[in-house]
Protein backbone atom coordinates (compact mmCIF):
# COMPACT_ATOMS: atom_id res chain seq x y z
CA UNK A 1 0.00 0.00 0.00
CA UNK A 2 1.98 2.84 -1.70
CA UNK A 3 1.52 6.20 0.46
CA UNK A 4 0.65 9.77 -1.03
CA UNK A 5 3.56 10.98 -1.95
CA UNK A 6 1.90 14.92 -1.42
CA UNK A 7 1.64 14.39 1.80
CA UNK A 8 4.65 16.56 4.15
CA UNK A 9 5.56 13.33 5.77
CA UNK A 10 4.57 10.25 5.80
CA UNK A 11 4.49 7.51 7.89
CA UNK A 12 7.19 6.01 5.84
CA UNK A 13 9.40 8.47 6.06
CA UNK A 14 8.61 9.59 9.82
CA UNK A 15 9.66 5.71 10.67
CA UNK A 16 12.85 5.80 8.16
CA UNK A 17 14.24 9.11 9.89
CA UNK A 18 13.31 7.09 13.38
CA UNK A 19 15.17 4.61 12.77
CA UNK A 20 17.83 6.42 11.36
CA UNK A 21 17.82 8.71 14.70
CA UNK A 22 17.84 5.87 16.48
CA UNK A 23 20.71 4.31 14.95
CA UNK A 24 22.84 6.79 15.29
CA UNK A 25 21.43 7.40 19.36
CA UNK A 26 23.04 4.09 19.77
CA UNK A 27 26.08 4.38 17.59
CA UNK A 28 27.51 7.22 19.19
CA UNK A 29 26.53 5.58 22.78
CA UNK A 30 28.21 2.26 21.96
CA UNK A 31 31.26 3.77 19.96
CA UNK A 32 31.88 6.41 22.57
CA UNK A 33 31.91 4.35 25.38
CA UNK A 34 34.35 1.75 23.49
CA UNK A 35 37.19 2.11 26.73
CA UNK A 36 34.62 0.74 29.13
CA UNK A 37 35.34 -3.30 28.20
CA UNK A 38 38.73 -3.61 27.36
CA UNK A 39 39.67 -6.71 25.48
CA UNK A 40 43.39 -8.64 25.24
CA UNK A 41 42.91 -8.67 21.52
CA UNK A 42 42.71 -5.93 18.67
CA UNK A 43 39.29 -4.80 17.27
CA UNK A 44 40.39 -6.62 13.87
CA UNK A 45 41.02 -10.19 15.75
CA UNK A 46 37.74 -9.65 17.51
CA UNK A 47 35.53 -9.26 14.19
CA UNK A 48 37.94 -12.44 12.84
CA UNK A 49 37.22 -14.62 15.45
CA UNK A 50 33.51 -13.09 16.01
CA UNK A 51 31.68 -13.68 12.76
CA UNK A 52 32.00 -15.83 9.97
CA UNK A 53 31.66 -13.28 7.35
CA UNK A 54 32.78 -9.74 7.26
CA UNK A 55 31.48 -7.35 9.42
CA UNK A 56 30.29 -5.19 5.70
CA UNK A 57 28.66 -8.13 5.08
CA UNK A 58 26.98 -8.80 8.11
CA UNK A 59 25.52 -5.08 8.41
CA UNK A 60 24.69 -5.34 4.60
CA UNK A 61 21.95 -8.26 5.80
CA UNK A 62 21.13 -6.53 9.10
CA UNK A 63 20.20 -3.16 6.60
CA UNK A 64 18.55 -5.42 4.37
CA UNK A 65 15.77 -6.54 7.07
CA UNK A 66 15.59 -3.69 8.50
CA UNK A 67 14.50 -2.10 5.18
CA UNK A 68 12.06 -4.62 4.94
CA UNK A 69 10.65 -4.09 8.47
CA UNK A 70 10.30 -0.78 7.40
CA UNK A 71 8.38 -1.71 4.64
CA UNK A 72 5.78 -3.89 6.50
CA UNK A 73 5.64 -1.29 9.87
CA UNK A 74 4.35 0.97 7.04
CA UNK A 75 1.95 -1.15 5.87
CA UNK A 76 0.59 -1.88 9.46
CA UNK A 77 0.52 1.38 10.14
CA UNK A 78 -2.34 2.14 7.37
CA UNK A 79 -4.44 0.08 9.86
CA UNK A 80 -5.73 2.59 12.19
CA UNK A 81 -7.36 1.70 16.12
CA UNK A 82 -10.48 1.57 14.68
CA UNK A 83 -9.54 -1.16 12.32
CA UNK A 84 -11.27 -4.73 12.54
CA UNK A 85 -12.43 -6.30 15.47
CA UNK A 86 -10.73 -6.06 19.10
CA UNK A 87 -8.31 -8.73 18.28
CA UNK A 88 -7.11 -7.77 15.11
CA UNK A 89 -6.43 -4.28 16.51
CA UNK A 90 -4.34 -6.16 19.29
CA UNK A 91 -2.25 -7.45 16.69
CA UNK A 92 -1.68 -4.50 14.81
CA UNK A 93 -0.44 -2.56 17.97
CA UNK A 94 1.68 -6.06 19.05
CA UNK A 95 3.44 -6.25 15.40
CA UNK A 96 4.49 -2.20 15.25
CA UNK A 97 5.90 -2.72 19.21
CA UNK A 98 7.63 -5.75 18.24
CA UNK A 99 9.15 -4.46 15.30
CA UNK A 100 10.60 -1.77 16.81
CA UNK A 101 12.07 -3.62 19.25
CA UNK A 102 13.82 -5.66 16.49
CA UNK A 103 15.03 -2.64 15.16
CA UNK A 104 16.79 -1.70 18.05
CA UNK A 105 18.16 -5.28 18.21
CA UNK A 106 19.58 -5.20 14.86
CA UNK A 107 20.95 -1.86 15.85
CA UNK A 108 22.57 -3.11 18.83
CA UNK A 109 24.06 -6.13 16.89
CA UNK A 110 25.80 -4.21 14.17
CA UNK A 111 27.30 -1.50 16.84
CA UNK A 112 28.75 -4.35 18.06
CA UNK A 113 30.15 -6.27 15.10
CA UNK A 114 31.26 -3.08 14.40
CA UNK A 115 33.06 -2.17 17.60
CA UNK A 116 33.62 -5.20 19.78
CA UNK A 117 35.59 -3.49 22.50
CA UNK A 118 32.75 -1.37 23.02
CA UNK A 119 30.86 -1.96 25.96
CA UNK A 120 27.15 -2.48 24.24
CA UNK A 121 25.84 -2.10 27.79
CA UNK A 122 25.26 -5.84 27.84
CA UNK A 123 27.73 -8.99 29.44
CA UNK A 124 30.88 -7.92 27.44
CA UNK A 125 30.69 -11.57 25.86
CA UNK A 126 29.59 -10.17 22.17
CA UNK A 127 29.14 -13.70 20.98
CA UNK A 128 26.89 -14.54 23.25
CA UNK A 129 25.12 -11.14 23.10
CA UNK A 130 24.59 -10.97 19.18
CA UNK A 131 22.95 -14.28 19.25
CA UNK A 132 20.71 -13.08 22.00
CA UNK A 133 19.80 -9.93 19.99
CA UNK A 134 18.87 -11.78 16.76
CA UNK A 135 17.51 -14.52 18.28
CA UNK A 136 14.96 -11.98 19.71
CA UNK A 137 14.71 -10.24 16.29
CA UNK A 138 13.39 -13.75 15.36
CA UNK A 139 10.98 -14.65 17.84
CA UNK A 140 9.46 -11.08 17.38
CA UNK A 141 8.35 -11.88 13.74
CA UNK A 142 6.87 -15.29 15.36
CA UNK A 143 5.11 -13.15 17.78
CA UNK A 144 3.60 -10.47 15.36
CA UNK A 145 2.27 -13.40 13.34
CA UNK A 146 0.73 -15.54 16.22
CA UNK A 147 -1.49 -12.47 17.16
CA UNK A 148 -3.10 -13.23 13.76
CA UNK A 149 -4.33 -16.46 15.62
CA UNK A 150 -8.12 -16.79 14.95
CA UNK A 151 -8.71 -13.49 13.14
CA UNK A 152 -9.73 -13.33 9.24
CA UNK A 153 -8.26 -10.17 8.20
CA UNK A 154 -6.43 -8.96 5.53
CA UNK A 155 -3.72 -7.24 7.99
CA UNK A 156 -1.89 -10.87 8.54
CA UNK A 157 -1.82 -11.62 4.58
CA UNK A 158 -0.35 -8.36 4.27
CA UNK A 159 2.49 -8.99 6.06
CA UNK A 160 2.88 -12.55 6.13
CA UNK A 161 5.03 -12.44 3.06
CA UNK A 162 7.65 -9.79 4.31
CA UNK A 163 8.22 -11.05 7.65
CA UNK A 164 8.96 -14.72 6.51
CA UNK A 165 11.80 -13.23 4.43
CA UNK A 166 12.85 -11.38 7.73
CA UNK A 167 12.67 -14.64 9.45
CA UNK A 168 14.99 -16.41 6.21
CA UNK A 169 17.38 -13.65 6.57
CA UNK A 170 17.41 -13.84 10.67
CA UNK A 171 18.08 -17.48 10.59
CA UNK A 172 20.88 -16.83 8.15
CA UNK A 173 22.41 -14.03 10.71
CA UNK A 174 22.30 -17.07 13.44
CA UNK A 175 24.53 -19.09 11.52
CA UNK A 176 27.05 -16.52 11.13
CA UNK A 177 28.07 -15.83 14.51
CA UNK A 178 30.87 -18.12 16.07
CA UNK A 179 30.53 -19.47 19.65
CA UNK A 180 33.45 -17.47 21.00
CA UNK A 181 34.46 -18.74 24.64
CA UNK A 182 34.58 -15.93 27.50
CA UNK A 183 38.37 -16.45 27.67
CA UNK A 184 38.96 -14.80 24.50
CA UNK A 185 37.32 -11.42 26.22
CA UNK A 186 39.63 -12.47 28.83
CA UNK A 187 39.68 -8.58 30.41
CA UNK A 188 36.06 -8.81 30.26
CA UNK A 189 35.40 -11.94 32.99
CA UNK A 190 35.49 -10.70 36.18
CA UNK A 191 33.91 -13.24 38.16
CA UNK A 192 32.65 -11.85 41.03
CA UNK A 193 33.41 -8.10 40.64
CA UNK A 194 30.95 -5.72 39.07
CA UNK A 195 31.13 -5.15 35.11
CA UNK A 196 32.42 -1.93 34.39
CA UNK A 197 29.61 0.22 33.21
CA UNK A 198 27.68 0.24 36.79
CA UNK A 199 29.37 3.08 38.78
CA UNK A 200 31.68 2.56 42.00
CA UNK A 201 28.49 4.25 44.39
CA UNK A 202 26.24 2.38 42.91
CA UNK A 203 27.77 -1.03 43.48
CA UNK A 204 28.25 0.42 47.14
CA UNK A 205 24.20 0.30 47.44
CA UNK A 206 23.59 -2.67 45.56
CA UNK A 207 26.04 -4.47 47.83
CA UNK A 208 24.59 -3.29 51.33
CA UNK A 209 20.71 -4.21 49.73
CA UNK A 210 20.33 -0.60 50.33
CA UNK A 211 18.64 1.40 47.47
CA UNK A 212 18.26 5.37 46.72
CA UNK A 213 14.71 5.54 46.17
CA UNK A 214 13.45 7.83 43.07
CA UNK A 215 10.33 7.58 43.17
CA UNK A 216 7.38 5.66 45.48
CA UNK A 217 3.95 5.16 44.96
CA UNK A 218 1.42 3.81 47.16
CA UNK A 219 -2.47 3.84 47.11
CA UNK A 220 -3.11 6.01 49.92
CA UNK A 221 -1.15 9.03 48.17
CA UNK A 222 1.86 8.92 50.97
CA UNK A 223 4.12 8.65 48.06
CA UNK A 224 4.75 10.58 44.32
CA UNK A 225 2.05 8.96 42.65
CA UNK A 226 -0.97 6.52 42.95
CA UNK A 227 0.10 4.11 39.96
CA UNK A 228 2.83 2.70 39.30
CA UNK A 229 2.63 3.13 35.45
CA UNK A 230 2.96 6.83 36.65
CA UNK A 231 6.03 6.05 37.83
CA UNK A 232 7.24 4.47 35.37
CA UNK A 233 6.98 6.93 32.54
CA UNK A 234 8.41 9.31 34.63
CA UNK A 235 11.75 7.02 34.58
CA UNK A 236 14.09 8.89 32.10
CA UNK A 237 14.37 6.99 28.98
CA UNK A 238 17.97 5.04 27.92
CA UNK A 239 19.21 5.52 31.57
CA UNK A 240 22.46 3.79 32.78
CA UNK A 241 21.72 4.43 36.10
CA UNK A 242 18.90 2.71 37.72
CA UNK A 243 16.05 4.41 38.17
CA UNK A 244 14.49 3.00 41.37
CA UNK A 245 10.67 2.48 42.41
CA UNK A 246 9.29 1.72 45.25
CA UNK A 247 5.89 0.30 45.18
CA UNK A 248 4.04 0.36 48.71
CA UNK A 249 2.03 -2.76 50.15
CA UNK A 250 -1.13 -2.98 48.57
CA UNK A 251 -3.23 -4.32 45.10
CA UNK A 252 -2.57 -1.96 42.16
CA UNK A 253 -5.12 -3.24 39.86
CA UNK A 254 -3.74 -1.63 36.75
CA UNK A 255 -2.04 -3.05 33.92
CA UNK A 256 2.23 -1.99 33.29
CA UNK A 257 4.62 -1.89 30.65
CA UNK A 258 7.65 -0.77 30.49
CA UNK A 259 8.56 0.27 27.16
CA UNK A 260 12.05 -0.09 25.46
CA UNK A 261 13.32 3.16 25.96
CA UNK A 262 13.23 2.65 29.88
CA UNK A 263 16.43 1.16 30.85
CA UNK A 264 17.64 -0.32 34.61
CA UNK A 265 14.75 0.30 36.22
CA UNK A 266 14.30 -1.57 39.61
CA UNK A 267 11.07 -2.25 41.43
CA UNK A 268 10.94 -3.28 44.87
CA UNK A 269 8.09 -3.84 46.77
CA UNK A 270 7.25 -4.58 50.38
CA UNK A 271 6.78 -8.12 50.06
CA UNK A 272 6.00 -11.32 47.84
CA UNK A 273 2.57 -10.63 49.93
CA UNK A 274 1.81 -7.79 50.32
CA UNK A 275 2.57 -5.60 46.94
CA UNK A 276 0.29 -7.09 44.27
CA UNK A 277 0.27 -5.89 40.87
CA UNK A 278 -2.91 -7.44 39.21
CA UNK A 279 -5.12 -7.93 36.05
CA UNK A 280 -7.33 -9.88 34.58
CA UNK A 281 -6.86 -9.49 30.77
CA UNK A 282 -7.37 -12.65 28.45
CA UNK A 283 -7.48 -14.34 24.74
CA UNK A 284 -11.23 -15.21 25.50
CA UNK A 285 -11.76 -11.28 26.03
CA UNK A 286 -9.96 -10.13 22.93
CA UNK A 287 -6.55 -9.65 24.10
CA UNK A 288 -3.65 -11.02 22.28
CA UNK A 289 -1.44 -13.32 24.83
CA UNK A 290 1.04 -10.28 24.56
CA UNK A 291 -0.76 -8.05 25.30
CA UNK A 292 -2.80 -10.07 28.08
CA UNK A 293 0.09 -9.53 30.36
CA UNK A 294 -0.76 -7.43 33.92
CA UNK A 295 3.17 -6.49 33.74
CA UNK A 296 5.36 -6.44 30.41
CA UNK A 297 8.82 -5.09 30.50
CA UNK A 298 10.80 -4.55 27.79
CA UNK A 299 13.62 -2.45 29.01
CA UNK A 300 16.52 -3.94 29.28
CA UNK A 301 18.63 -4.26 32.88
CA UNK A 302 14.93 -4.15 34.77
CA UNK A 303 15.25 -5.87 38.26
CA UNK A 304 12.07 -5.97 40.53
CA UNK A 305 12.00 -7.19 44.08
CA UNK A 306 9.70 -8.51 46.90
CA UNK A 307 6.42 -8.05 44.77
CA UNK A 308 3.51 -9.77 43.09
CA UNK A 309 2.39 -9.91 39.65
CA UNK A 310 -1.25 -11.85 39.19
CA UNK A 311 -3.50 -12.92 36.38
CA UNK A 312 -7.06 -13.19 38.03
CA UNK A 313 -8.66 -14.01 34.65
CA UNK A 314 -9.32 -18.08 35.66
CA UNK A 315 -8.81 -20.99 33.66
CA UNK A 316 -11.57 -20.61 31.71
CA UNK A 317 -10.74 -17.87 29.84
CA UNK A 318 -6.74 -19.67 29.10
CA UNK A 319 -4.39 -17.50 27.89
CA UNK A 320 -4.15 -14.66 30.53
CA UNK A 321 0.44 -13.67 31.07
CA UNK A 322 0.70 -12.16 34.79
CA UNK A 323 4.20 -11.10 33.88
CA UNK A 324 5.93 -11.06 30.33
CA UNK A 325 9.80 -9.93 30.45
CA UNK A 326 11.39 -9.03 26.76
CA UNK A 327 14.18 -7.24 29.07
CA UNK A 328 17.65 -8.24 28.57
CA UNK A 329 19.60 -9.00 31.89
CA UNK A 330 16.46 -9.15 33.97
CA UNK A 331 16.27 -9.84 37.19
CA UNK A 332 12.88 -11.23 39.32
CA UNK A 333 13.65 -12.01 43.17
CA UNK A 334 11.74 -13.12 45.74
CA UNK A 335 8.43 -12.28 43.53
CA UNK A 336 4.99 -13.71 42.90
CA UNK A 337 4.01 -14.71 39.01
CA UNK A 338 0.65 -16.32 39.48
CA UNK A 339 -2.09 -17.44 37.17
CA UNK A 340 -3.53 -20.10 35.10
CA UNK A 341 -2.67 -20.56 31.81
CA UNK A 342 0.56 -19.12 30.53
CA UNK A 343 1.28 -17.29 33.51
CA UNK A 344 4.85 -16.07 33.00
CA UNK A 345 6.02 -15.18 29.37
CA UNK A 346 9.81 -15.43 28.78
CA UNK A 347 9.18 -13.97 25.55
CA UNK A 348 12.69 -13.26 24.43
CA UNK A 349 16.39 -12.61 26.20
CA UNK A 350 18.39 -13.63 29.03
CA UNK A 351 16.63 -13.55 32.48
CA UNK A 352 17.12 -14.68 36.01
CA UNK A 353 14.62 -15.60 38.59
CA UNK A 354 15.53 -16.71 42.10
CA UNK A 355 13.33 -17.41 45.32
CA UNK A 356 10.34 -16.59 43.26
CA UNK A 357 7.15 -18.70 43.34
CA UNK A 358 5.66 -19.08 40.18
CA UNK A 359 2.05 -21.01 39.90
CA UNK A 360 -0.25 -22.19 36.62
CA UNK A 361 -1.40 -24.70 34.69
CA UNK A 362 -1.08 -25.49 31.13
CA UNK A 363 2.29 -24.42 29.52
CA UNK A 364 2.65 -21.57 32.26
CA UNK A 365 6.78 -20.85 31.95
CA UNK A 366 6.84 -20.19 28.12
CA UNK A 367 8.40 -18.10 25.78
CA UNK A 368 12.17 -18.39 23.54
CA UNK A 369 14.50 -16.73 26.06
CA UNK A 370 17.24 -17.74 28.00
CA UNK A 371 15.73 -17.99 31.74
CA UNK A 372 17.57 -19.57 34.42
CA UNK A 373 15.42 -20.24 37.81
CA UNK A 374 17.31 -20.85 41.00
CA UNK A 375 15.42 -21.60 44.21
CA UNK A 376 11.84 -21.14 42.79
CA UNK A 377 9.43 -22.62 43.65
CA UNK A 378 6.77 -23.72 41.19
CA UNK A 379 3.55 -24.68 42.04
CA UNK A 380 0.89 -27.04 39.83
CA UNK A 381 -2.78 -25.67 40.18
CA UNK A 382 -5.82 -26.95 39.60
CA UNK A 383 -7.40 -26.13 35.89
CA UNK A 384 -10.33 -26.89 33.67
CA UNK A 385 -11.80 -30.30 34.12
CA UNK A 386 -9.72 -33.07 31.94
CA UNK A 387 -6.84 -30.83 31.23
CA UNK A 388 -3.66 -31.60 31.53
CA UNK A 389 -0.86 -29.00 33.49
CA UNK A 390 2.04 -28.47 31.50
CA UNK A 391 4.90 -26.38 33.55
CA UNK A 392 7.59 -25.39 30.45
CA UNK A 393 6.73 -25.09 27.32
CA UNK A 394 9.60 -23.35 25.32
CA UNK A 395 9.99 -21.65 22.06
CA UNK A 396 13.05 -22.45 20.27
CA UNK A 397 12.73 -22.52 16.72
CA UNK A 398 16.54 -22.92 15.60
CA UNK A 399 19.34 -25.01 16.43
CA UNK A 400 21.29 -21.70 16.29
CA UNK A 401 19.46 -19.69 19.24
CA UNK A 402 21.26 -19.57 22.88
CA UNK A 403 17.50 -19.90 24.46
CA UNK A 404 16.39 -22.21 26.53
CA UNK A 405 15.03 -22.70 30.14
CA UNK A 406 17.41 -24.06 32.69
CA UNK A 407 15.56 -24.83 36.38
CA UNK A 408 18.20 -25.71 38.90
CA UNK A 409 17.71 -26.00 42.99
CA UNK A 410 13.89 -25.39 42.55
CA UNK A 411 11.33 -27.13 43.90
CA UNK A 412 8.06 -28.32 41.66
CA UNK A 413 5.31 -28.93 43.80
CA UNK A 414 1.16 -28.58 44.05
CA UNK A 415 -0.60 -25.41 45.09
CA UNK A 416 -2.57 -25.97 47.60
CA UNK A 417 -5.85 -26.03 45.44
CA UNK A 418 -4.40 -28.67 43.26
CA UNK A 419 -3.27 -31.26 46.41
CA UNK A 420 -6.92 -33.25 46.56
CA UNK A 421 -6.26 -33.88 42.22
CA UNK A 422 -3.05 -34.80 42.12
CA UNK A 423 -3.86 -38.25 41.58
CA UNK A 424 -6.63 -37.71 39.25
CA UNK A 425 -5.00 -34.89 36.75
CA UNK A 426 -1.74 -35.43 34.93
CA UNK A 427 1.24 -32.82 35.40
CA UNK A 428 4.29 -32.69 32.93
CA UNK A 429 7.55 -30.96 32.86
CA UNK A 430 6.70 -29.75 29.80
CA UNK A 431 5.95 -30.22 26.14
CA UNK A 432 7.58 -28.71 22.85
CA UNK A 433 6.04 -25.70 21.66
CA UNK A 434 8.22 -25.36 18.63
CA UNK A 435 10.92 -27.72 17.23
CA UNK A 436 13.82 -26.70 19.01
CA UNK A 437 12.32 -26.64 22.34
CA UNK A 438 15.04 -26.26 25.08
CA UNK A 439 14.45 -27.46 29.00
CA UNK A 440 16.86 -28.87 31.57
CA UNK A 441 15.44 -29.84 35.13
CA UNK A 442 18.51 -29.97 37.20
CA UNK A 443 19.25 -30.46 41.13
CA UNK A 444 15.49 -29.77 41.86
CA UNK A 445 12.72 -31.38 44.02
CA UNK A 446 10.14 -32.98 42.26
CA UNK A 447 7.33 -34.26 44.13
CA UNK A 448 4.70 -36.75 43.54
CA UNK A 449 2.96 -33.87 41.10
CA UNK A 450 4.69 -34.97 38.40
CA UNK A 451 3.63 -37.94 36.05
CA UNK A 452 6.29 -41.20 36.15
CA UNK A 453 6.56 -40.30 32.14
CA UNK A 454 7.40 -36.32 33.10
CA UNK A 455 6.97 -34.92 29.73
CA UNK A 456 4.05 -34.64 27.33
CA UNK A 457 3.93 -34.60 23.17
CA UNK A 458 2.48 -31.43 22.06
CA UNK A 459 0.99 -33.32 18.48
CA UNK A 460 2.05 -36.35 17.77
CA UNK A 461 5.56 -36.83 16.70
CA UNK A 462 5.85 -33.25 16.45
CA UNK A 463 9.70 -32.28 17.69
CA UNK A 464 10.66 -35.54 19.70
CA UNK A 465 13.73 -36.05 17.48
CA UNK A 466 14.83 -32.19 17.53
CA UNK A 467 13.53 -30.87 21.17
CA UNK A 468 16.59 -30.54 23.57
CA UNK A 469 15.42 -32.01 27.35
CA UNK A 470 17.38 -33.51 29.93
CA UNK A 471 17.28 -34.02 33.90
CA UNK A 472 19.86 -34.33 35.99
CA UNK A 473 20.37 -34.78 39.69
CA UNK A 474 16.86 -34.18 40.71
CA UNK A 475 15.40 -36.16 43.56
CA UNK A 476 11.72 -36.34 45.69
CA UNK A 477 9.04 -38.80 44.61
CA UNK A 478 8.45 -37.40 41.31
CA UNK A 479 12.31 -37.62 40.13
CA UNK A 480 12.54 -41.16 39.22
CA UNK A 481 13.55 -41.89 36.21
CA UNK A 482 12.85 -45.55 35.01
CA UNK A 483 9.74 -44.88 33.42
CA UNK A 484 10.43 -41.06 31.16
CA UNK A 485 9.91 -40.55 27.29
CA UNK A 486 12.04 -42.34 25.26
CA UNK A 487 12.27 -39.29 22.63
CA UNK A 488 15.28 -39.14 20.72
CA UNK A 489 15.45 -35.85 21.97
CA UNK A 490 15.15 -36.95 25.72
CA UNK A 491 18.27 -37.22 27.96
CA UNK A 492 19.47 -38.15 31.23
CA UNK A 493 22.83 -36.23 32.12
CA UNK A 494 24.77 -38.33 34.08
CA UNK A 495 28.18 -36.02 33.64
CA UNK A 496 28.50 -32.38 35.66
CA UNK A 497 30.42 -31.71 32.16
CA UNK A 498 26.94 -31.26 30.61
CA UNK A 499 24.94 -30.24 33.06
CA UNK A 500 27.59 -27.39 33.65
CA UNK A 501 26.67 -25.84 30.29
CA UNK A 502 23.17 -24.49 32.07
CA UNK A 503 24.56 -23.16 35.25
CA UNK A 504 24.61 -18.96 35.47
CA UNK A 505 28.18 -18.60 34.23
CA UNK A 506 27.81 -20.31 31.11
CA UNK A 507 23.90 -20.71 30.12
CA UNK A 508 23.39 -16.87 30.84
CA UNK A 509 26.69 -15.32 31.17
CA UNK A 510 25.49 -14.54 34.60
CA UNK A 511 29.19 -14.04 36.16
CA UNK A 512 29.01 -11.10 33.88
CA UNK A 513 26.32 -9.08 34.70
CA UNK A 514 24.37 -10.46 37.64
CA UNK A 515 27.01 -9.15 40.48
CA UNK A 516 26.08 -5.57 39.99
CA UNK A 517 21.83 -6.37 40.61
CA UNK A 518 23.01 -7.35 44.29
CA UNK A 519 20.90 -10.60 43.93
CA UNK A 520 22.24 -13.75 45.47
CA UNK A 521 22.96 -16.78 42.42
CA UNK A 522 24.71 -19.66 42.62
CA UNK A 523 27.50 -19.57 39.65
CA UNK A 524 27.86 -23.39 38.88
CA UNK A 525 26.77 -26.60 40.16
CA UNK A 526 27.03 -26.44 44.37
CA UNK A 527 26.29 -23.80 46.39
Amino acid sequence: MALSPTKELSPTLTLTLTRTTTFIFFSVLFVGACTAFGVASTDATVKNELLKVSPSEFEGTVRTIVDVLQDVTSILSEFGPGFGDFRVSNAVSDCLDLLDLSSDELDWSVSAAQSPQGKHNSTGNLSSDLKTWLSGALANQDTCMDGFEGTNGIAKDLVSSGLGQVMSLLQQLLTQVNPVSDNFFSSNKQQGQFPSWVKPGERKLLQAYGVQVDAVVALDGSGNYTKVMDAVLAAPAYSMKRFVIHVKRGVYNENVEIKKKKWNIMMIGDGMDATIISGNRSFIDGWTTFRSATFAVSGRGFIARDITFENTAGPEKHQAVALRSDSDLSVFYRCGIFGYQDTLYTHTMRQFYRECKISGTVDFIFGDATALFQNCEILAKKGLPNQKNTITAHGRKEPEEPTGFSIQFCNITADSDFLPLVNSTQTYLGRPWKPYSRTIFMQSYISEVLRPEGWLEWNGDFALDTLYYAEYMNHGPGAGLANRVKWPGYHVMKDSSQASNFTVTQFIKGDLWLPSTGVAFTAGLSV
